[in-house]
């Protein structure tokens, strides 16, 4: 469950092995679980990780997500020491466990379907979330040529238009609303006439 996963411990954090990943490569990646996490955003919450990583003797993160993941991974990881530091002031662990977990390394992977992120081709997600749409495009598409209808479609993106465009492309779509090009003043006049055409 993500960071909800690394606070809260126990259950939460289980070795794969060849049974446990057996049969998922056809799902989505949130087989492992996605949670916001509140007390992640705290030093205590970090505190509480950083022992549940201790416990079980790992010392190497990845972690797959966008801005509030990345920047949770980056915050924990510069806190390292000093979490560690504390553990042994509480007594909750030795002077040695904190020297042979002294160092925690981190592989940071954007996991967006918004495909915003800069120095890569495409985010995790980002492919999945287009054959969804496509999808449903083609499923729609038939409808509305047999009831001669229009139809709109939202996708989701929020502040990046990739996911509309791409989509918009792939299947001819007639009007396309994307954030990084806002429709001027008349644009219901113009696509009013380009769907009468």
């Amino acid at each position: 469950q993500g960071y909800e996963g690394l606070v809260e411990g126990g259950d939460n954090i289980k070795q794969a092995n060849w049974l446990s990943v057996s049969n998922i490569i056809q799902l989505g990646g949130t087989v492992i679980g996605s949670a916001r996490c509140k007390a992640f955003t705290t030093r205590a919450g970090r505190l509480r990780a950083a022992r549940n990583l201790v416990e079980h003797g790992i010392t190497n993160l990845c972690v797959i997500g966008g801005d509030g993941s990345l920047t949770g991974a980056d915050i924990f990881r510069s806190e390292w020491a000093g979490l560690l530091e504390e553990l042994v002031q509480d007594g909750q662990i030795s002077a040695e466990v904190a020297r042979e977990n002294c160092r925690l390394n981190i592989v940071g992977l954007v996991g967006s379907i918004d495909n915003d992120f800069c120095g890569t081709d495409m985010t995790i997600g980002t492919d999945s979330a287009l054959h969804r749409i496509m999808e449903v495009i083609d499923a729609i598409t038939t409808t509305a040529q047999s009831h001669q209808r229009t139809f709109v479609l939202e996708v989701m993106g929020r502040h990046c238009g990739y996911l509309a465009l791409v989509s918009g492309l792939a299947s001819g779509a007639d009007w396309l609303f994307i954030p990084e090009s806002p429709p001027e003043d008349g644009w219901e006049d113009l696509m009013c006439e380009r769907l009468g055409e």
